[in-house]
């Protein structure tokens, strides 16, 4: 599989309701950090958190 940006091959893959998404791994650490930014990874964890409790 290639990856979603650019012609290199994925080095993994995401899969959400039939669709299949690869990133290298240049771009999995970019998009990666991008969300961490975002703040949306802190959000993630704390409802994972919540869930656990509950």
């Amino acid at each position: 599989m290639q990856c979603h940006y650019c012609e290199t091959e994925a080095a993994m893959s995401v899969e959400k309701d039939g669709v299949k998404v690869g990133l290298c791994q240049q771009h999995f650490r970019a998009r990666f950090e991008e969300l961490q930014s975002e703040g949306w990874l802190e959000e993630l964890q704390e409802k994972l958190n919540t869930e656990r409790v509950e």
